[in-house]
């Protein structure tokens, strides 16, 4: 019997319905021609694989931005969304690590705000995830290395639990499903600790058609890109 193979490539255009326009969504507020990437066929590749693969895939997507378009991307949050978020709310997000959403750029925006912002915190690897504040995110000498290789805040720092979270991801579907990183550290927060809104910010290339979702995952309330806003589902 000949091998399996691992993957599909496929390539879809797809026309999106209307969505709300913001200062992130000038050009795409009124649809147009959005490209899928290929995506793995869930059925014959395992979980391990298949991070393995969006990494790669968001590594080459990252590094085809050039540089000046980067750090336009992701200054707020689309006007739908910053609409959601309580008044005096506090914000969680994280410190971006290599080819992440740059989530530190939102978090300058809710400080200026006058949210409370809070980033992870682990005590160890093998601590649960907590979260901490980060007393001004336009200082980033105030965080300090975390077992990851992240940036976190100091162990002194004010613990917080946040009303609104912005996740990380590697894969996301367009009805809120989400994949991280394996380590499960923020679906357990959030079963322990059910914050008013879950947000993922990602980069087009991440939409998957589907994905092999668990019990244990838990959805999001919407999806932000640089290109559309997925959701409130």
């Amino acid at each position: 019997m000949g091998a399996v193979p691992g993957r599909i490539l496929v390539r879809h255009t797809r026309f999106p319905p209307d969505v709300n326009a913001s200062e992130d969504f000038l050009a795409t507020a009124h649809g147009g021609p959005v490209t899928l990437f290929p995506a793995p066929e869930h059925g014959v590749i395992d979980k391990k694989s298949l991070r393995a693969e969006l990494k790669r895939r968001r590594a080459d997507h990252v590094a085809a931005i050039p540089d000046f378009q980067r750090a336009l991307l992701f200054r707020r949050p689309p006007g739908p969304v910053a609409a959601m978020i309580p008044e005096g709310a506090v914000i969680g997000l994280y410190h971006e690590m290599t080819d992440e959403v740059p989530a530190s750029n939102y978090a300058r925006w809710f400080y200026e705000a006058g949210h409370r912002i809070a980033l992870p915190w682990f005590a160890d690897r093998a601590a649960p995830m907590q979260f901490r504040e980060w007393a001004n995110p336009f200082v980033e000498g105030g965080l300090e290395p975390d077992p990851f290789k992240a940036l976190q805040p100091p162990a002194d720092a004010e613990a917080l639990i946040p009303d609104v979270l912005f996740c990380p991801l590697l894969g996301f579907t367009g009805s809120g499903g989400r994949i991280g990183y394996g380590a499960g550290h923020f679906d357990r927060w959030m079963a322990d600790n059910p914050p008013q809104l879950a947000i993922g910010l990602a980069w087009d290339c991440q939409l998957e058609e589907s994905l092999p979702i668990e019990p244990h995952d838990i959805p999001l309330e919407a999806v932000i890109t640089p290109t559309r806003l997925y959701g409130p589902f």
